[in-house]
This record gives structure tokens, sequence and C-alpha cells, in this order.
């Protein structure tokens, strides 16, 4: 009998493959609930906007005149929670892939840290004299520094398309720092420094970062940069500020703001994890952009600061440079067409939805429009004090 006969004989089929699973497992299974990116979008802006706003009530508001105090706080309330995540959580898995020896932390990570300590210093001795509005203004030429120390410390190669680009920027700030109605050459001058210390740190970071061993995600860095930023500052404060401190300034301002205003300030920095895993580095440079613009309205609302027209014009300018210097004409192009079909879609779906949604952006245009003219048309007018008057009434703390 052939081997034919004997399979057909024995009543088995040949297979061509040996089945390697259940059936049953094969399934589709139903997708598992996820949220919304636009979710992590709304969490990510409300803590990053939350976080320099809780900075400015605690340091001027509230009258803790103690920056660098402040950001040690920050750095040794992340130290913590870094060290607990990793002990009993999986956020902080990643660092289990960086090759990080007591070499390379002193030659990399240290020297990132010290920047990074300097940028934060700098960055909250200007809420001492600056407004929340023209710090974000300010605050835009970041990519202009950031370029300038790639090329000095040989990251990327000087490039002059690239330099007419950035320098948009640069001339769009100036016409609003032109505009700033109270300027404070000393509170310039500390904002300048923290952009041009955080961008060396961003160039020092991207740097170490080419090689693929040590990849690591924001709170992994936090976990690594925290420890020795929260030294250096404690140096710093420990001669600069604490001699000065009292108790009574830390019973005015309170435990429980100071832990809120660190647990912010730690959320933030979980919050870029999920916003970049769920969406992109893009997503999250264009949501920087809307929480900026955010920033400057809430600033007048909040703190009745006043914003003129020059201001704004100047703002657009740089942050339009800012938008077509990381992005680019082409995608630029390609996301307005996509916008466009989206809002005329939206339209057909829910128009009254997006009636509401124009009339609400008339009235924040005219709001700032008119925020911005009105020491124009109204010199002697100070609404300062009408906030305060009005925030009294209902118990609210002087301005």
């Amino acid at each position: 009998m052939g081997v034919d006969e004997k399979v057909r004989a024995s009543g088995e089929q040949v297979r061509d493959t040996l089945p390697t699973v259940n059936p049953d497992v094969e399934k589709s299974q139903p997708p598992k609930p996820s949220l919304h990116p636009a979710f992590y979008v709304t969490i990510w802006i409300s803590l990053s906007s939350s976080v320099i706003l809780f900075n400015k009530w605690i340091l001027s508001t509230l009258g803790f005149e103690y920056p660098v105090i402040l950001t040690t706080f920050h750095l040794v309330f992340a130290t913590v929670m870094t060290q607990l995540l990793a002990r009993y959580t999986t956020l902080l898995d990643g660092r289990k892939t960086v090759k990080m020896t007591g070499r390379v932390y002193l030659r990399a990570i240290v020297p990132i840290g010290f920047f990074f300590s300097l940028s934060l210093i700098c960055g909250n001795l200007t809420y001492l004299y600056l407004s929340v509005a023209f710090i974000q203004m300010l605050k835009a030429t970041t990519p202009v520094f950031v370029l300038f120390s790639s090329w000095a410390l040989g990251v990327s190669q000087p490039n002059l398309k690239v330099f007419l680009n950035v320098s948009v920027i640069v001339v769009g700030v100036v016409i609003a720092s032109i505009g700033e109605i109270k300027f404070v050459w000393i509170g310039f001058i500390y904002q300048i420094f923290g952009i041009a210390f955080e961008a060396l740190r961003l160039t020092m970071v991207q740097r170490l970062l080419s090689s693929a061993e040590f990849k690591m995600d924001p709170l992994v860095s936090l976990y690594y940069f925290a420890p020795v930023c929260a030294a250096m500052n404690f140096v710093v404060a420990l001669f600069w500020e604490f001699p000065k401190l009292s108790m009574q300034e830390v019973y005015d301002v309170g435990f429980m703001t100071f832990f809120l205003n660190g647990l912010c300030a730690f959320a933030l920095n979980v919050s870029v994890v999920f916003l970049i895993g769920k969406t992109s580095s893009l997503v999250l440079t264009l949501c920087g952009v809307l929480k900026d613009v955010l920033l400057v309205v809430a600033s007048m609302i909040i703190w009745g600061t006043q914003v003129t027209g020059l201001q704004f014009f100047g703002y657009s300018i740089a942050l339009g440079g800012m938008v077509y210097y990381k992005l680019g004409y082409e995608a630029i192009k390609g996301y307005a067409g996509e916008a466009g079909r989206q809002w005329a879609d939206f339209g057909n779906r829910r128009p009254i939805l997006r009636r509401i949604s124009i009339m609400l952006f008339t009235v924040m245009t005219v709001f700032v429009l008119l925020g911005g003219l009105a020491p124009t048309y109204a010199p002697g007018m100070d609404p300062t004090e009408y906030l305060n008057e009005a925030k009294n009434k209902i118990g609210i703390a002087r301005l």
C-alpha cells in the first residue's frame, strides 16, 4: 500500500502547518477602552499652566519671595516621588535600559543638572519682577537659544536659512518687549539667562540621548537629574535665602499649599510622559504654543496685567515664527488643510456648537484687544485698583 493510500485509510488529512494556538483565542477580542488623546492634552495644558500660575501666586501674591527655596522644595519633592515610583510602580522601568555608571553620571548628568538648576533659579526669580504674560512672551525665544547653543557645542552645523527663520522670532519678541508697560531690566536679564541655561541643558541632553543606550523619557530623566539639582539649589539657598527666611513666612503660605504646589509640579512631569506616549512630540510643541497664549490671557484676568496692542502684534509674530521653525511650510500647509476640513465637518455635524465656538472666540478677541488698548484711551485708569476692590468684597487677598 502506498503512502497516499495509508493516509486515506487512516482517515487523516494532510496539514500544511500545525495549529499553534487555540482557535477560540484567535477570535477577535473587543478593543480595550482607551482615553482620547484630547484628555492627555487637556491634562498637560492644565498642569503646565497651573504650575506657572501657582508659582507666581506664591512668590508674588503671597509674598514668599524665596524662589530658590521654592525650586529646591520642588526638586526634593521630585526626588522622593521618583524614588517611590521606581520602587513600587513600573513607570520608571525605562531606567533599567540606561547604562548609567558613576563616570557617566559625573561627566554628563551632573553638568546637565547644573544648568537645569540655574535655569530653574533664574526662571523663578523672574516672577518677582515681571508679569506672567511678558515672561511667556520672552520664552518664545527658547528655540533661538537652543539653535545657537547647538551650534556652539557642535551638535548641529550653522545654517543661514535656519538663522533667518529664527530671526523672525527675535524680531517679534523685541517688538513685544518695546510694548511692555512695566519693563524691569533685572527681571528681563534673569529671564534671558534662564532661557540661555535651559537651552544649554536641552542641547546637552540632546547630545547625551543621541546614543541608543541613553534613551530616557522625561520621568526617567527627572529620576537622575532631580537629586543633583536639589543638592545644588540647596547650597545656593543655604547662603542666599535661608538666612533671611522666617518660619512665620512659611506658616503664612501654609504647609498644605507647599505640598500641593510640589505635587502639581511633579504631576506635570508625569503628564508629559503620557502625552508624548499617547500622541507625539509634535503635539507637545503645538500644545505649548496654545498654553502660552492661554497663560497670557490668564495673567490679564487674574492679576489685571496690562498688555498693549503692540505686544500682541509682536507676540503673534514670534509665535508664528516659532511654529514655522519647528514644523516647516509643507507641514503647516498640510495641517491647515486638514484643520479646514475638520472644521467644515464639525460645522455640518454640530452647527450650534460651531456658532458658540465662534462667538466665544470673538468675545475673547475683543476682550484681549480692549485690554491692550485700554491704557491708550484711558491713561489715568488702573484696572488693578478695581480688581483689588472687587476681590476684597468677595474675600480674596489683594494683589
